[in-house]
Parts: C-alpha cells; structure tokens; sequence
C-alpha cells in the first residue's frame, strides 16, 4: 500500500479542525496512512497545566514523553493519535505529588488510551444495544471493542441529575419473575423514569420518597406495600389508585360472579331457539330395522342383492338357468330359487330372519341413554347388564353402529364464565349482535346478573368520565344487591377509598409507568445473562 503523507500546517486549518473538533491549545502537525490506519501527531501549545491534586497551576516542565490515544474511525479508518505529553513540576510545597502529566481537555484522561469522543460514543452505543449488538455495530463502525468493554462503558457513565418531580408514578418490575422484583420510579409529567430500586419493600420506597418533599400525587397500583410507602415517605401527597387496575379487578371479579351461576347460563341456553335433536331419523332407521334386518351396507344383503340383479338381468337377455347356472358357478336350485324371487328381499330367510333378540327389551333404554350423550358400546353393555341383560358385547356395539349413522342435531356449548363475562364489560354499543342475544337470554333467566351488569355500567361510566364522587353511593347500591363476589370487591374500595376516589377523579394513572415496565422487559431481554442491577439501572435513566 501507498503512505500517504499529509503535512498539516497553516495551510489547512480545516482538517485539523474537522480531526480534532476545534480543540483549544492542540495543533496537529502530521497525519499519513499506514495500513488501513490514520496516524496523527499533535501537541500542546499551552503554557502550562493545572495540578490534578491540589489545582495548583505550573509551568514549570519536568520532561515529556509520547502516549498513543484511539480516536473515532476517520473514513472507515481506524484512527490513533500520538500525543506529546509534558510532564509539570508541581511548586505547592504542601501537595502530595512532586509532578504530574497534562492532560488535552475534551480528548484524554489518566491512564485512558481511548480518546474521550471515543468513549462517549461507544457508551451511546451500549445504552441502545447492550453488549453483544454493540460489539457487532462497532466492529461495522470501525472501533475495536469487545461487548464486556461496550458494558464496561455504559456503567463508567455518571448517575444522572437528582430530581425532585411533582407527579411520580411507582410499579414493580421483576428481576428474576417469581423470585427477585424491584421498583421503578417515573415522572409522570415528563415520561421520564426517575429512579430504580432493587426491591419492593414499603421501607426502600418510603426512604427515596422522604428525601424529596416536593411530589404532590402519587400514582400507584392497590400493593398494599406501596401503599403504606406513600402513606409514610410522602404523607403530604395525593395518592392515585391506577383506574386500569381497578377495572382489571373488577373484570375477574365479574367472572367470580359469573361463575357461580353457572346453572342459569345453562337454563338460558336450553330455551333459546338450539336445532334439537329429531327423533324423524333415529324412527325411520327403527322403522327399517323392523322392515329389512340387513340394509345396504350389510355384507349378506349386499352380496344377495348382487347374485340376484345378475340372475335376473341373464334370464332378460335369453340365458337358460342351466346356462346361468355354469357361468356364476352356482348349483341349479339355487339358481331356480334366484329366477322365483321377485326381489332380493323374499330371499332373506333362515337366520336373516327378524327373530326376536335378548337385547329387545333394552333398546329403548339403549335409544334413551344415546339420545342424553352416552355412546360408549363397551359402558352401555356394562350397564344394561346391570339391569339384567344377558347376551354379548357384540350384540350391543352392532346395534349401536346403526345409530351412529344417524344425524344427530349439534347441541351449541354453554359460554365459558369467562367469555360471559367478556360480554358484561363490553361496551353495549361495541357487543356484536349474536353475542347481545345469547346475553339477553342469560340475563332473563337471572336477575343477579343483571343486577351485576347494571353495577358494571355505572362503574364504568365513573371510570370514563372521571366521577369520583358517585363512588360512595355506587358502594351503598352494590351492598343492596345478592352479589358476595362484587361485596368483596366493594370492600377492597373501601379499605383504599381515598385513592380509588383520587383515581376516579383526577387526570393522573401509571398508564406511563407500565410503559417503562414493558421496556425494562426489552432491556433484560437484550442483556440475557448481564442484566445486573447496576448496568440495568444505567441503561433505563439514561438510554
């Protein structure tokens, strides 16, 4: 490969500030390609430096010597900056060191070969993709970096600013789901998260909301624990029951509610108008049991049907029976009592005949015992054994092949507690119509539930149109009612009133907070196996 050499002087103050970003007090005085590298040389044209130690300013050179600093890639290239780095002698007799090295503001520190540009860039970049993904991006980038160095990055970073907010809202996360779970901390008025604990206790929250006296509103879930860390780390503040909490509690109490009338669902849903089950088929095949012992379909019946159509079809086209006789292969009687017989049917004799059966007087049993959903052979013969049947197994399952042929009508399946419910906390005006109906009938046949939907609706309009006020008779209304589910529920308000009035009322929710929930869940995801408390609180308050 070619060197180039660039000499910089005077002549190009353009490319040593677009290299060095307009630096103060650096010169950069050669750069050439080596390799796929750019190399530079600068120096600095301070007078002096201030001593690290005690600020002691000095002019006073000891020595100098050459550092190399890494610096952000240049057109694709790897970029590295020779430094000529003096040493000062530090003149306060008090100061415990005798000299010290300069430092270029804005592009080294101590024991840094990493040029300060470089770093913050590599720390941005572990703040969005974490380690590995960082790692990969700044391979593309130009900068060597492994992923434990692109983390070490992100946790050198400082803790942001201190805030005092006005409205914050608390939530939980989990650390390990099931074992470990902390809090997270957000500003609800600028959607910013504020701060993250490594646990849930009422004390940690309590102490972080004691150190700042100006919040005004706390927006919480119904954790008791926050509750009690409200209560006691900001007793000045107004505490705001999330509303999406509150209707998710009242949805599983609805289906609790539901799900102890289940019977009515049930009658509702026999008296709608279902298809029932027609007793036209099962009696026609009955019918045809009593008129041809073997239908179509019978091996017997099949195969006399068929000799019976080819002897008679020989005897139409002029065939003697002798003739019919030697061409099927069949003795002369049995030819002539095939040529008398005006159908099939007259053929039917011997033990084809409709002789009466030990499992006669268990059939309507049998058909009563189909028809409520019993269709297992092997347990219907067990049981009409009990009752004194004493034939085979094969009788049985033969008979019940016949009415397994049978159409039988579809029976329509109760809703699920759960989809009924789904149904009460829908809006009306949203229900699709086959869904309104099958409501409908449940409710007629119970005037719990409808009671349960007239306490959801009011509920709800609450909920949506921030009436917090009607809260206290809405209790009184749910109380008058046959409902242990909702009393329960009710109880639960009551224990929290001031919050879930707040929440009822005023603008305020934790709807941002759960947010911030979901994308801690995208952040421990991206750092599986590294999400540390630290580097975890690192990248929510700064990314």
């Amino acid at each position: 490969m070619i060197d180039i050499v660039v000499a910089v002087c005077s002549t190009s103050p353009q490319l040593a500030g677009i290299l060095l970003l307009d630096l103060p007090n650096v010169v950069l005085t050669d750069l050439r390609a080596e390799g796929g590298e750019l190399r530079g040389v600068i120096h600095v044209e301070a007078s002096g430096a201030q001593c690290p130690a005690c600020g002691t300013w000095s002019a006073r050179v000891h020595g100098n010597y050459t550092r190399s600093v890494n610096d952000l890639p240049t057109v694709g290239r790897r970029t590295i900056l020779t430094v000529r780095v003096r040493r000062f002698v530090c003149e306060a007799k008090q100061c415990p060191r005798r000299t010290f090295a300069e430092q270029v503001p804005g592009l080294t520190r101590r024991h840094s070969r990493w040029s300060e540009r470089l770093r913050s860039t590599v720390a941005t970049i572990g703040l969005a993709l974490a380690g590995r993904a960082g790692a990969r991006l700044c391979a593309a980038l130009g900068i060597k970096s492994c992923r434990s160095t692109v983390l070490r990055r992100v946790g050198e970073l400082p803790d942001p600013a201190p805030s005092d907010p006005r409205v914050v809202g608390v939530d939980e996360y989990a650390q390990r789901k099931g074992h470990v779970y902390g809090t997270v901390l957000v500003d609800v008025e600028t959607h910013r998260p504020v701060d993250l604990l490594p646990n849930r206790e009422a004390s940690t929250v309590a102490e972080w909301l004691s150190e700042r006296p100006g919040i005004e509103v706390v927006c919480r879930d119904r954790a008791t624990f926050y509750a009690e860390a409200a209560t006691v780390g900001a007793p000045q503040a107004v505490q705001v029951a999330d509303r999406w909490h509150l209707w998710h509690n009242l949805t599983q109490t609805v289906e609790r509610c539901v799900s102890r009338h289940s019977a009515c669902i049930r009658a509702a849903l026999s008296t709608t108008d279902v298809p029932a089950p027609s007793g036209s088929d099962a009696d026609s095949s009955n019918d045809q049991e009593q008129v041809s012992p073997w239908p179509t379909g019978h091996r017997f019946a099949d195969r006399v049907r068929a000799t019976h159509a080819a002897v008679h079809e020989l005897l139409a086209a002029g065939h003697s029976q002798r003739a019919i006789a030697r061409h099927l292969g069949m003795g002369g009687k049995t030819v002539a009592r095939y040529a008398r017989a005006a159908t099939p049917e007259a053929l039917f004799s011997g033990q084809w005949q409709n002789r009466p059966s030990k499992l006669d007087p268990f059939k309507a049993h049998l058909r009563q015992r189909w028809a409520d959903g019993a269709t297992n052979a092997w347990a219907l013969w067990k049981e009409i054994g009990a009752l004194g049947y004493a034939g085979g197994y094969g009788a049985v399952r033969d008979h019940l092949r016949t009415m397994r042929t049978v159409p039988q009508a579809v029976a329509l399946k109760p809703p699920s507690p759960r989809r009924v419910s789904g149904w009460i906390t829908t809006r009306p005006e949203m229900l699709p119509e086959p869904h309104r109906r099958r409501l409908q009938a449940i409710l007629a046949h119970c005037p719990e539930l409808t009671a349960l939907v007239e306490h959801v609706g009011t509920f709800a309009d609450m909920l949506t149109t921030l009436q917090g006020e009607r809260l206290g008779q809405w209790l009184v209304d749910v109380r008058g009612d046959d409902l242990p589910s909702l009393h329960n529920f009710a109880a639960g308000l009551e224990r929290d009133l001031a919050a879930v009035t707040a929440g009822l009322t005023l603008p305020w929710n934790s709807g941002v907070v759960e947010g911030h929930v979901n994308r801690i869940k995208m952040l421990k995801r991206q750092m599986y196996g590294r999400a540390g408390f630290h580097l975890l609180r690192k990248r929510v308050l700064l990314a």
